[in-house]
């Protein structure tokens, strides 16, 4: 494990359950945190967002009456949203492959799966620090750009300014 200090680093932690916020709370300051908020549900959570300036929001899925992927929709939408660009890690007890997409899609950093170990949540974490998405804004969608991987794109392009680009740089090569 890489070793950062994160005794400054402000969490919000959102879980409905006492016991598994409390175990949450406890590997985190197991790992230095220094700052960590707890919250029930989504809805108090949006309530301290707005005092309480997270660096990264740990939350769970499944939650009344605002869940984890409704909390997320919400603080990267909404126009009273005081961060939308703070990152977000999804716990759920739910690992099929439509809910991580869905957390991908919601606007999420990270999914993780429960039960959760100190190395998994400190591996989200992590990634977080190591590895920063720049955010994309699209009709229906705003959030860390869902692209894990940079990949070559090798079919047609349809962008008619990269396709100029392409074809006066065959040209000039041609010369």
């Amino acid at each position: 494990m890489a070793n950062y200090n994160i005794k400054d680093v402000k969490l919000l932690l959102v879980e409905d359950s006492f016991n598994f916020r409390y175990l949450i709370v406890s590997v985190l300051r197991a790992m230095g945190a220094g700052h960590i908020e707890e919250a029930s549900d989504g809805e108090e959570a949006l309530r301290k967002l707005r005092d309480y300036d997270a660096d990264i929001v740990i939350t769970d899925w499944k939650m009344a009456p605002i869940d984890g992927m409704e909390l997320v929709r919400r603080i990267r939408t909404d126009k009273d949203s005081p961060n939308p660009f703070v990152p977000i890690i999804i716990v759920s007890g739910y690992s099929e492959a439509f809910r991580v997409l869905g957390a991908r899609d919601s606007g999420a950093n990270e999914f993780l799966t429960k039960p959760i170990t100190a190395k998994t949540l400190w591996s989200r974490i992590l990634s977080i620090i190591e590895r920063p998405r720049p955010f994309i804004r699209a009709k229906n969608y705003f959030g860390p750009d869902r692209r894990r991987r940079q990949m070559q794109f090798t079919g047609p392009e349809r962008r008619q300014e990269e396709k100029k680009k392409k074809e006066k740089s065959w040209t000039e090569t041609q010369k």
